[in-house]
């Protein structure tokens, strides 16, 4: 691991392994995902109050921050300290513009009601004009002013809004763009990584440049087809250690450098999905998931961005600067 990877452990199990960001700051080893959650307010909470999460990801896109405000707060006053939290969102595709960051930070405020957020994200690189169709039409992907976007979100942390920013699927393309002019680097790069989908490039070029990466979708995911909590080779490992596939699979992304954000509704596995920690998959195990068949991503942004017809993208390989992404692949 780079120096910017390593983890800092604690004796109790119970607590959340940190892993230090270029900035000094510090992100816990698991947060709880919000994406299509359901009963975000009591998933927040439980995660929070019973469970001993203390970071949370949520994004404005989402449609749920008003209800993950309402279970950060209620944790709140239930005794658990803002300063111990780390609260992630992120900046929606109609906003990268100057002009429009800072006031859509300032909305994300006012739903999640802290006085700020430990960390903002560009969630997708590209640029949508208000009201554009899903997928985009001709003239709905606008001119991505990037040096412009970044120099606000820099200004977000000059002014004390925003302790860390960051970035949210982008590609090496893209990221190496954005290491040119940056004044702040990013602290971390948000990407899907899983067994069957590691995303090694980028998680080598992050390495490079200082970037905690963290995993999304670590679990793989029902709706993608990429059950990973069936995997017969997650299973195998998640017997031998006698930890649930969950367990495993977090554990994994924590013992390749990165931090994972889980999502569950079911309080009972956001309790098991966190506690992965005092154990380590053996060097054996750890590489026979890093043999799992890799397979295009779950989360490709097709639906958001892809119209064979009419459209700036026509094909998920577009999207992705044609890097690591077989689009005729399994």
């Amino acid at each position: 691991m780079t120096e910017m990877a390593q983890a800092t452990f604690t004796p109790d199990d119970e607590k959340v392994v940190d892993f230090r960001l270029p900035s000094g700051h510090k992100i816990p080893a698991v947060g709880l995902g919000t994406w299509k959650s359901g009963l975000p307010r009591d998933s927040v909470f439980t995660a929070i109050v019973e469970a001993g999460y203390r970071h949370v990801d949520t994004a404005w896109e989402y449609g749920v921050q008003h209800e993950v405000g309402e279970g950060i707060n209620s944790a709140i006053h239930a005794g658990v300290e803002r300063k111990a939290l780390f609260i992630t969102s992120k900046l929606w595709c109609t906003e990268l513009t100057p002009e429009r960051v800072r006031l859509a930070l300032q909305n994300t405020l006012q739903e999640l009601k802290p006085d700020y957020l430990d960390l903002y994200l560009i969630h997708w690189p590209f640029h949508l004009k208000d009201g554009a169709s899903r997928p985009p039409k001709a003239g709905d992907i606008l001119d991505f002013d990037m040096e412009g976007v970044w120099e606000e979100m820099e200004k977000l942390v000059n002014d004390d809004l925003v302790r860390d920013i960051g970035v949210c699927n982008f590609t090496l393309k893209k990221l190496h763009k954005l290491l040119s002019f940056a004044k702040i680097k990013p602290s971390v790069c948000q990407m899907e990584m899983h067994p069957g989908w590691r995303n090694d490039k980028i998680l080598e070029a992050c390495n490079k440049n200082g970037i905690h990466v963290t995993a999304y979708s670590p679990l793989g995911s029902q709706e993608g087809g990429r059950d990973l909590i069936h995997d017969p080779i997650v299973e195998r490992v998640a017997r031998k250690l006698n930890k649930s596939p969950g367990q495993v699979l977090v554990r994994w992304a924590i013992q390749r450098g990165t931090s994972a954000i889980p999502k569950s509704s079911n309080y009972e596995r956001i309790k098991e999905n966190i506690k992965v920690f005092g154990w380590e998959i053996p060097e054996e195990d750890f590489q026979a998931l890093c043999s799992v068949p890799q397979q295009k991503r779950v989360l490709n942004g097709e639906s958001l961005f892809v119209n064979k017809t009419d459209g700036p993208y026509t094909n998920v390989a577009d999207i992705w600067d044609h890097e690591d992404y077989d689009i005729d692949g399994p």
